[in-house]
């Protein structure tokens, strides 16, 4: 397996109120990783460039939870992107 570079790399995270914890909606490499982020540029999704947290959310499956001991990491990046839009997070 070729090693994980994190400029050819995305994931694609989603959370509703009512979810325990955000999950992984898509992730991929090379043209996927394209198309993800081509997606989120489309619909104006805030994208986040973080070597270190795209290396333990890679090794994640389709629909699984983010783990625990990254709750705060991507608190931060959620309610960064909410600021940015200037709109308060959804509560649950």
């Amino acid at each position: 397996m070729k090693p994980i570079k994190p400029e050819d790399s995305a994931i694609a995270l989603g959370y509703a109120p009512g979810q325990r914890a955000p999950e992984v909606l898509a992730k991929g490499r090379e043209l996927i990783a394209e198309q993800i982020i081509a997606l989120a540029e489309e619909h104006q999704i805030h994208i986040h460039k973080s070597p270190e947290l795209l290396e333990v959310l890679i090794r994640l499956e389709l629909g699984d939870e983010i783990p625990q001991a990254l709750y705060q990491a991507i608190a931060e990046v959620i309610a960064f992107a909410y600021q940015l839009k200037a709109e308060p997070p959804l509560q649950p």
